[in-house]
C-alpha cells in the first residue's frame, strides 16, 4: 500500500479495460489520477465514483490539442505530473496485407496508437524535465515482439512504440525521467468484444477467458489487474533504475514454442476458432477500449 503516495498520474484510455484497472490500482496505492478518455460519459462517471483522487478529462489521443490539454489538466488540478501512462488504443485496421485499407481506418489506427503515444511523450517531457523527475509508460504488445499475435498494422505500431520507448529513454534519462513500455499478452479486455457480440464487461470476459487460458504455459487468462500491477511497479520508486525497457506480461506466451495439449496451434487463429469466429480480421472492437 501507498507505493505511489503523493504522486500524480495521467492515464489515457483510463475508463475501461487495462486503463481502468490501472486507475484503480494507482489510487489504492496513494496516487491522484487524471483519467483521459474519449468515452466522456463513462469516464466522468468513473471519476465521480472514485472521488477527489480522480479527475476526468475528455481526450481524443489522435488530437494534439486534447493531449496537451490533458497534460495541463494534471498539473492544473494536482500541481505536478509524475507519471504518464500512454494506454489508449484499439485493434485497428486489419485483414490480409493485400487488402489493407490505407484510408481513414489506417490513419485512425496510426494516430491513436503511435502518434498519440508520441504526443503524450512530447507534452509530458517539458513538465517532467522542469521537475527533474517523472515516469512515462506506454502500452505496447507481444505483437510488437513476435509475428502472429495481432493484425499487421497493429503489430508494426507496437514494435514502433517499443523502439520509441528506448529512444526517448536515452534523451530523458539524464533528467531522471524513466521511459518504459508494457507488452501485454492475452488479456481479457474489451478488445475482443467485436468478435464476441456481447454487451457487458462480464459477458466478454466470461466468453474469452476459456480460450485465453489455453494460449500460454501459465494456465489462466491474463487480467487487466496484471497490467495494472506492472504499471504500478514501473511508476514506483522500486523501479528507479529501470528505463528503456519493454516489460512482457504474457504468462510465458513469448517464452518459446508451446502449445496446449488440447490445441493444435497457439496462434491467434486457434484462439479465434475457440471463441467462434473465422479469423482475426476485424479487431476494431470498441475505440480506445483496451
Amino acid at each position: 500500500m501507498n507505493r505511489l503516495e503523493g504522486k500524480v498520474a495521467l492515464i489515457t484510455g483510463g475508463s475501461s479495460g487495462m486503463g481502468r484497472a490501472t486507475v484503480e490500482k494507482f489510487i489504492t496505492e496513494g496516487a491522484r489520477v487524471v483519467i483521459a478518455d474519449i468515452q466522456e460519459e463513462k469516464g466522468a462517471a468513473f471519476a465521480d465514483e472514485l472521488g477527489a483522487a480522480a479527475h476526468f478529462v475528455a481526450t481524443d489521443v489522435c488530437n494534439e490539442t486534447d493531449v496537451r490539454a490533458a497534460i495541463k489538466a494534471a498539473t492544473g488540478q494536482f500541481g505536478h505530473l509524475d507519471c504518464l501512462f500512454n494506454n489508449a488504443g484499439f485493434g485497428g485496421v486489419s485483414g490480409d496485407i493485400a487488402d489493407t485499407d490505407m484510408g481513414e481506418p489506417y490513419q485512425r489506427t496510426v494516430d491513436a496508437m503511435l502518434k498519440g503515444v508520441l504526443m503524450g511523450m512530447k507534452h509530458a517531457a517539458p513538465v517532467m524535465t522542469a521537475q527533474g523527475s517523472g515516469v512515462i509508460i506506454s502500452t505496447a504488445s507481444v505483437a510488437g515482439i513476435c509475428g502472429g499475435y495481432g493484425p499487421h498494422v497493429y503489430s508494426a505500431i507496437k514494435s514502433a512504440v517499443i523502439n520509441l520507448t528506448r529512444s526517448v529513454s536515452q534523451e530523458l534519462g539524464p533528467y531522471n525521467i524513466r521511459v518504459n513500455a508494457i507488452c501485454p499478452g492475452g488479456i481479457a479486455t474489451p478488445i475482443f468484444a467485436g468478435q464476441l457480440a456481447v454487451g457487458s464487461n462480464e459477458d466478454y470476459a466470461a466468453a474469452v477467458r476459456p480460450a485465453l487460458e489455453m494460449m500460454q504455459p501459465i494456465p489462466r487468462s491474463g487480467e487487466p489487474q496484471d497490467i495494472a500491477n506492472a504499471a504500478c511497479f514501473l511508476a514506483s520508486d522500486e523501479a528507479s533504475f529501470i528505463t528503456g525497457h519493454a516489460l512482457v506480461v504474457d504468462g510465458g506466451l513469448t517464452a518459446g514454442s508451446w502449445t496446449h495439449p488440447d490445441v493444435a496451434s497457439g496462434s491467434l487463429d486457434a484462439l479465434a476458432e475457440l471463441i467462434g469466429v473465422d479469423k482475426f480480421d476485424d479487431i476494431d472492437a470498441v475505440y480506445h477500449e483496451r
